[in-house]
């Protein structure tokens, strides 16, 4: 589609100032809200002065035409055309006369710009500005109300007409202006917020600082208390086991069920205050790596041993430890890992009613071991799968109403995971049973090999006597 408009010829200087007019007149009945009416008479009138100026004239025609339409202005001269247009496209060309900045400027004020240019055929630009969306469909009809509207336009005199460039450059410079004001308003506003930042930053600091000294004093609470009350607590098991091995005489039925209370609850208060301590060594990094070679058939056999005595008491919930097959030396710290998979089956065999609690090792592709710890129990919702391993973090439940623990096992895990250099993670449904996984490098970096130390199996200290 092309529909022609307007043609006027550029012979003299007051052409320029004509066609310039034009390009507004064209623009303003064709619906261009103001701002774009400048622009493209703009653009118009510095191509109209160079093909005046470098092609002595040459002719403007404007038509609409593409889709989606637009209002275009090609202007011709029979010059010499452009030898350097390459360059100056490219905004690296410069003439003395500004023709450069002036083809460069036109086409950024633009939608559509094309220029050919040959030595001795002289150069065609075509300019070209897409119509408002507010513009209705053009026709015919319309065609033709607006040549007749800008047959009873005349140009104006220069003069008028640089009056009213004046008055359009006035209006530019008070758009700045204002512009301006707002830009600095907004750097003023944040140049304060960025105040207030800073402040913020440095109240966060400085209570990061008081948070990693609480957290030092915790730790060194932690520490010391553990220590102070594992003495307590070593003597009134020891007491127990003399008094439950019949040393000073019989037990009366009620008597040994009451002793072995006693000898229970001291037992998992040891293990809180044990959990309490490797969690304030860890934090504190205090926590020591004792890395050999060792067998994995070795660590489960004596876990096997150590949890033989609570299967045997409940006779509902099996415990399977299988064989790991074609799994070759671990160099691990042996006591953490074994640790680390107690607590897995301490927890299983805990909220586990009946079924299985079944635990496995397999090697992976990448030199590493997982091992995994399934059960039939009661499951974890889904909503509390992410808080599980957080300090002190329990879910609500019948089981666990029966079994309350303090809920650092699982924190500890992980803590312990991290430190021999892997992870742990777990998989539950409710209702169907949960498996934690833990994964292991086959070779510990982190700390040099020690040999076994007389009297330690498996990652379990053997005490000499009964009474050690």
């Amino acid at each position: 589609m092309k529909i022609s408009l307007l043609t006027t010829e550029i012979r003299y200087e007051q052409d320029v100032v004509a066609t310039r007019q034009r390009a507004r007149q064209v623009a303003g009945l064709l619906g261009f809200p103001d701002q774009d009416q400048t622009g493209f008479a703009a653009a118009v009138s510095e191509i109209a002065r160079n093909a005046f100026r470098y092609g002595g004239g040459g002719r403007a025609e404007f038509t609409i035409q593409g889709e989606p339409p637009c209002l275009i202005a090609r202007i011709r001269d029979q010059g010499p055309g452009i030898s350097s247009l390459p360059q100056v496209l490219a905004g690296q060309y410069d003439s003395r006369a500004g023709m450069g900045r002036g083809i460069t400027g036109s086409k950024r004020l633009c939608d559509h710009f094309e220029i050919t240019s040959a030595p001795g055929t002289g150069t065609t630009v075509e300019l070209g500005k897409r119509l408002p969306r507010k513009t209705a469909t053009i026709t015919s009809q319309a065609v033709e109300a607006i040549a007749a509207e800008l047959a009873q336009r005349p140009p104006h005199n220069p003069f008028e007409e640089v009056q009213q460039q004046n008055r359009e450059l006035l209006g530019a410079m008070a758009a700045l202006q204002a512009r301006q004001a707002e830009v600095e308003r907004l750097n003023a506003e944040l140049a304060e917020t960025n105040r207030g930042v800073l402040a913020l930053y440095a109240e966060l600091d400085e209570k990061a600082e008081s948070l990693r000294r609480a957290s030092a004093l915790k730790s060194r609470f932690l520490s010391d208390m553990s220590h102070e009350l594992r003495t307590p607590l070593n003597a009134v098991i020891s007491i127990s086991g003399l008094l439950l091995a019949r040393t000073d005489g019989d037990l009366t039925a009620e008597q040994e069920k009451q002793v072995n209370y006693i000898r229970s609850s001291a037992q998992s208060l040891g293990e809180m205050v044990n959990d309490l301590l490797d969690l304030a060594k860890i934090e504190a990094g205090k926590a020591d790596l004792r890395v050999t070679h060792f067998r994995v058939t070795d660590v489960f056999a004596a876990l096997r041993g150590m949890f033989r005595p609570l299967v045997a008491q409940d006779c509902a919930v099996a415990l399977v430890l299988e064989e790991p097959v074609g799994l070759a030396m671990v160099c691990s710290d042996e006591r953490k890992v074994s640790q680390i998979l107690r607590n897995f089956i301490s927890n299983a065999l805990k909220f586990t009613e009946k079924g299985e609690v079944r635990v496995r090792a397999a090697t992976n592709g990448d030199d590493t071991v997982t091992f995994s710890v399934s059960d039939t129990g009661i499951g974890i919702a889904a909503q509390d799968l992410d808080r599980i391993f957080d300090d002190f973090a329990q879910v609500d439940g019948p089981v666990q109403r029966r079994s309350r623990g303090t809920g650092l096992g699982l924190p500890l895990t992980r803590k312990l995971a991290t430190l021999l250099g892997g992870e742990v993670w777990l998989d539950s449904h409710v209702g169907i049973g949960s498996t934690f996984y833990f994964k292991l490098p086959l070779n510990c970096p982190q700390a040099p090999l020690r040999p076994r130390q007389e009297g330690e199996l498996c990652g379990v200290m053997v005490p000499r006597s009964e009474h050690a």
